[in-house]
């Protein structure tokens, strides 16, 4: 009988819970409800599949391999019946978009005095930064630290160091990630302008290991790249130290580290560049329901782009950002079934050179489609694809709540801080939206996103539900908010 009388307790605790649970939870209006069950994760998953697949090439922004890409997203947008933001133009808005495809590179370290040479293995020793020059040069080394020079911040890598006709040996970060006034040398486009002024042949980023890089601009005669930690630490062996120690070093006291060294490197590229270049962002929306308030947008977009092939290496971008496009996808398709639209519109955005530097996206901000009089809030989904939860942040009090609302009809939500300030030198395709005053929301799923800019981004790292989960809260909040 006690046993029993567990028994009974125990479904009685659980039932009490689900009607907590059911009075916690907002109802839905039928319509809603329905749009939010055809959310499919599984839907989201064939798309990362087709996107990341090599037919596509690593969609590198520019070239053929997106462009097609773009086309079929394109065509998906029209068959749902979502409306071209530009009726000139269609889905596909075009902006200029340089690009570079490096094709072959060799690295070969010389030890001091030509004692020994190591060749070093592409992609997993080494890897050209994917905007370098064709060229082939043999030099000495200097390290200089983070690479940065601001005297005008009292902080000079360079100081006392000549760089002229040698390779500039560094790591990307800032002497203090908490001071904001260096985030513009923090960028790669400033560091590698900075090396080439004062007559560097190329730089060298330290990173962990090799991983694809096409965030900056291709410079004539500049021939940048990076090396693992691995390799560093036989080229730093001469001053019997190592790459964690000087990181160690340069973090701790904040104040310049550099020498130079007798190792050369004998490096050589072959690249193909492309200044004539185009991108495109892919666009349609659904027109809102009140007439004094459908001018009036919601812009939900991640990037649509990844790294490109190069040295005969796909970079599928299943993760990044193909997770973050189905997504994306799944919310506007959900949008387009809905016969009641919301008040405000809602368009959705697939943006081009994220990885070269937000640059789709800050094409679409500072040229907003002229069908609209304004962007009410932007939401960005960026790796949305690996994990079990979800986490972001909002640039406003009252859109976090519209989220955590939400959320109680899916529950994948772990964590939602508001932003506040620029968004800096790492943000995604939310910053140039945040940076104009709109309010934004970027949200993620919470990894742990192996193989970031590797080959192995692949399909096979991709849990379908988690995409599926983040469609769901998400439209649901997009609803709410056009809806205010």
């Amino acid at each position: 009988m006690k046993s029993v009388r567990r028994t009974l307790c125990a479904v009685l605790v659980l039932a009490l819970a689900a009607a907590a649970a059911a009075q916690d939870k907002p109802r839905l209006d039928p319509a809603t409800a329905k749009a939010l069950a055809g959310i499919s994760g599984i839907e989201a998953y064939r798309t990362v599949d087709k996107l990341a697949a090599p037919e596509f090439a690593g969609r590198f922004t520019g070239d053929e391999g997106y462009t097609a890409a773009a086309r079929w997203a394109a065509g998906l947008f029209k068959s749902w019946g979502l409306k071209p933001v530009d009726p000139k133009a269609g889905y596909l808005l075009p902006y200029p978009s340089p690009y570079t495809i490096v094709k072959s590179a060799e690295m070969t370290l010389i030890a001091p005095g030509g004692k020994t040479e190591t060749k070093l293995q592409p992609n997993v020793d080494f890897l050209p930064l994917l905007y370098t020059d064709s060229g082939m040069a043999e030099a000495e080394l200097v390290f200089a630290g983070w690479g940065i020079s601001a005297p005008e911040l009292n902080y000079d890598d360079y100081a006392g160091l000549e760089v002229k006709g040698k390779f500039v040996v560094c790591f990307r970060g800032q002497p203090d990630r908490e001071d904001r006034r260096f985030e513009h040398y923090d960028e790669h486009r400033t560091r590698m302008q900075t090396a080439l002024a004062k007559g560097a042949l190329g730089l060298v980023y330290i990173y962990p290991t090799p991983s694809s890089n096409p965030n900056g601009d291709w410079l004539a005669g500049f021939l940048p790249s990076e090396i693992s930690e691995k390799a560093a630490d036989l080229i730093l062996a001469e001053v019997k130290s190592s790459s964690a120690d000087l990181k160690k070093a340069l973090t701790a006291f904040k104040r310049p580290i550099s020498f130079d060294l007798k190792t050369k490197i004998r490096y050589a590229a072959v690249s193909e560049h492309h200044p004539e270049g185009v991108g495109y962002n892919v666009a349609g929306y659904v027109e809102g329901s009140d007439p004094a308030l459908r001018k009036e947008v919601i812009v939900i977009g991640g990037h649509f782009d990844h790294d490109g092939r190069h040295l005969g290496f796909l970079y599928p971008g299943a993760n990044d950002n193909a997770s973050g496009s189905a997504t994306v996808m799944e919310i506007a398709r959900a949008f387009a079934g809905l016969k009641k639209k919301p008040r405000r519109s809602v368009a959705f955005v697939l943006f081009g050179g994220e990885e070269q530097g937000l640059k789709g996206s800050t094409h679409y901000a500072e040229h907003p489609p002229a069908l609209f009089s304004k962007i009410d809030a932007m939401f960005n989904y960026d790796m949305t694809g690996e994990g079990d939860g979800a986490w972001g942040g909002v640039t406003d009090e009252k859109l976090k709540n519209v989220f955590l609302e939400a959320d109680k009809h899916v529950g994948i939500l772990r964590g939602l801080m508001v932003m506040r300030g620029p968004a800096g030198v790492r943000g995604s395709d939310f910053a140039p939206f945040m940076e104009k005053g709109i309010t934004a929301a970027s949200v993620g799923s919470n990894g742990p996103h192996l193989a970031y800019h590797e080959t192995g981004d692949t399909i096979y790292r991709i849990n379908p539900a988690i995409m599926g989960d983040i469609a769901k809260v998400s439209f649901l909040a997009a609803i709410a908010w056009a809806d205010r």
